[in-house]
């Protein structure tokens, strides 16, 4: 039995690639006193950093063909083999529909939307508003760097664009197991345990998508938000080995762990993956969106025998060496 499928439909619900619980109204009351009583224990006292990118480092090519700038939460910059990907960009305030309510940032980007470089594909991974901010949409479907971008979304996700700005003929729906070619780089759209839905009212009806990036030299596996399943050792087989590999550690917690696999899920995650190359701790160190302290989610990886991580600053663009860490732990002296 093959898991890498293309996804299934209920009516006009996408399906996960297992079955999947996730939760309801029981959950929310479970969980909701401590998550808006306890929220001062889950954030820094002080806004994080600032942190800055400086555009120029743009001006040359990776000294190694593969340059991350992690941007925070699950956005980032990947120069992979001679082509720009912008991950689920987000440049707000908060991850909230509502600009005076919700998450709100620890720290502010690292630079303005109109300073980015010129970018080729801009990838986003599923609707939710920690990983597609309108307002970021708008302003980037504007700016001269993505005037020429490709847009790689999974299916439906390109009529929410296109109520943003986004030129829709710039954009390109996936299925799960479809590939896309951008320059010297294959995008290839592979299933993820999770849902989609910027309201109680349409969740299921656009697809979510985890990626492979196979470049001539490099290749990344970006597993966007995700609870463990076990297709994560055919992709690895499939599509591997990766140089490195970008699963979520935070938003995590026992209740919700079969859509978010939380910091051990990722250990285990990226082992079944191959448990080659360097593990990039990603959505976490930007919004409060579970239970956990901010810094718990890092505070464990780190703590993990025998696992290479890539752990950049936020906003510095970081050549990778294939094999060698890069452990910043910039979190270790906020408060």
């Amino acid at each position: 039995m093959s898991y890498l499928v293309p996804a299934r439909r209920e009516g006009r619900r996408f399906l996960n690639p297992v079955p999947t619980e996730m939760g309801g109204l029981s959950v929310m009351l479970r969980i909701g006193p401590e998550f808006f009583l306890g929220s001062k224990a889950r954030s820094p006292r002080q806004p994080l950093g600032p942190f800055h990118t400086d555009p120029r480092v743009y001006a040359e090519a990776p000294r190694t063909g593969l340059r991350i700038t992690w941007l925070g939460h699950a956005a980032s910059l990947i120069e992979l083999d001679g082509v720009r990907i912008l991950i689920d960009p987000v440049w707000e305030e908060r991850a909230s529909p509502t600009t005076w309510s919700g998450p709100k940032r620890f720290f502010e980007p690292t630079l303005p939307l109109e300073q980015l470089p010129r970018i080729d594909v801009v990838l986003i991974s599923h609707d939710h508003y920690d990983h597609l901010g309108a307002q970021s949409m708008r302003l980037l479907s504007q700016v001269p760097a993505a005037r020429e971008a490709r847009w790689i979304t999974p299916l439906g996700v390109g009529t929410i664009l296109e109520s943003m700005g986004v030129n829709r003929n710039r954009c390109t729906e996936v299925d799960w197991m479809d590939a896309v070619q951008a320059g010297p780089v294959t995008i290839t759209a592979l299933p993820a345990r999770h849902f989609s839905g910027r309201s109680l009212f349409n969740r299921f009806q656009t697809l979510w998508a985890s990626f492979a990036l196979v470049g001539h030299t490099h290749r990344v596996y970006y597993g966007a938000d995700s609870g463990e399943w076990p297709g994560f050792e055919e992709i690895g087989a499939r599509l591997g080995p990766f140089d490195l590999v970008m699963l979520e550690i935070g938003a995590s917690n026992p209740l919700w762990a079969q859509i978010h696999m939380g910091p051990e899920g990722a250990v285990r995650s990226f082992r079944a993956l191959g448990g080659r190359g360097l593990l990039m701790p990603i959505h976490w160190g930007l919004f409060d969106l579970a239970l956990h302290h901010w810094r718990q989610p890092i505070e464990y990886v780190s703590a993990v025998n025998d696992l290479k991580l890539w752990s950049p600053i936020p906003g510095q663009p970081s050549d990778l060496t294939k094999g060698e860490e890069f452990r910043s732990e910039w979190w270790r002296s906020a408060e």
